[in-house]
């Protein structure tokens, strides 16, 4: 049955996201302070750049930055932006250091045997994504999302969050798109994203490119959304075959968090190579501010990425700077809804 996908809904869901999307944050912290002894660590060290504490506990850049992040986020430590070292709050020295009489690893240590920690330190130590959510073999969630029993219930558990996300964004970016015609909806998932965006704006197509299997499951999307006249779906895989052309708006809604930097930079450069001059590329996502010090649910849901993904959350100078590098001048951020946000660039 089809839903009205103008109507937006009268609250917000934020908390409810933030209790599913911060499931990994205690563990992470509970292997820094229970397994590594990282604040202790830095305390007898009185501070330490990013590039002492990969040495000495032997951690990779991604995971890492994700959890100096939540600890800034969290108050536990302070970052010096020209020095580049990481120092110990107050609140970090009283209550994580284990020489203090108010230490609290103790009440961290049931979970540090849990799947979830273990998880938290295999992707420190090696890099690689824990086994969330993913088939037993151990694939993660980009090869497991290759099998159709999990690509939809991983394309459902996407899609009603995006219902009420989507509708946001098509408000929030219709003074940007007003003029837009066709959109191309980069790794598109469900498909929700381009129905909200044709429903609010009358005059707009759009295509969704994605691989399979989901590509079926998101023509079955958009077919209950009795929207087939207006969206597209082309099946592909967003490295390695062209894209779509002919569009003068990409979207990119929770697409670029789920990668590294190299593979970040290669979407922002496919994404200008397909784009005409004066095209407009929107980024959706959720954005860490520019320092890093948060906001704390988006640091929370990044432990949560690093441990299923290949990625983790950026900050919106962070895709700037590859953008304009692309070409591209870059608007302002702009706030929507459950702690996303979009920022919007044109090719010049």
């Amino acid at each position: 049955m089809a839903f009205d996908l103008t109507r937006n809904p009268t609250t917000d869901p934020a908390q409810l996201l933030r209790f599913r999307d911060r499931q990994y944050a205690a563990d992470m912290l509970g292997v820094a302070i229970g397994k590594l002894n990282l604040f202790t660590w830095l305390d007898d060290c009185d501070g330490a750049t990013t590039d002492q504490i990969q040495s000495e506990f032997k951690l990779a850049a991604r995971p890492l930055d994700v959890l100096l992040t939540l600890c800034r986020a969290s108050g536990l430590i302070e970052s010096d932006a020209a020095s580049g070292v990481h120092q110990l709050t107050a609140m970090g020295r009283e209550h994580l250091v284990d020489s203090s009489p108010w230490f609290l690893g103790p009440y961290y240590a049931p979970i540090l045997d849990s799947p979830i920690a273990e998880g938290c330190l295999q992707v420190l130590q090696h890099d690689r994504p824990a086994n969330w959510q993913a088939k037993d073999d151990g694939n993660d969630w980009h090869q497991s999302m290759m099998d159709e029993s999990f690509a939809k219930g991983f394309t459902d558990l996407m899609n009603c969050r995006g219902t009420a996300m989507g509708q946001v964004l098509a408000d929030a970016a219709a003074p940007l798109i007003e003029s837009c015609q066709h959109l191309l909806d980069v790794g598109g998932g469900s498909g929700i994203y381009s129905s909200t965006m044709v429903s609010k704006h009358p005059g707009m197509r759009a295509t969704v490119f994605e691989q399979a299997p989901v590509d079926r499951l998101t023509l079955a999307e958009i077919e209950r959304h009795e929207l087939a006249d207006r969206i597209k779906v082309v099946t592909g895989n967003m490295f390695s075959d062209p894209w779509p052309s002919d569009v003068d708006c990409v979207l990119l809604s929770n697409v670029l968090h789920d990668w590294d930097f190299p593979q970040v930079r290669e979407l922002i450069s496919k994404t200008a190579e397909t784009l005409p001059s004066g095209g407009r590329v929107i980024i959706h996502e959720t954005f860490l501010n520019d320092d890093k010090t948060g906001p704390l649910p988006v640091a929370e849901y990044s432990v949560l990425l690093v441990n299923i993904t290949q990625g983790k959350c950026y900050s919106a100078a962070e895709y700037g700077s590859i953008l304009e590098e692309f070409g591209f001048d870059v608007g302002p951020y702009v706030d929507t809804v459950a702690d996303r946000g979009f920022i919007s660039a044109v090719k010049r």
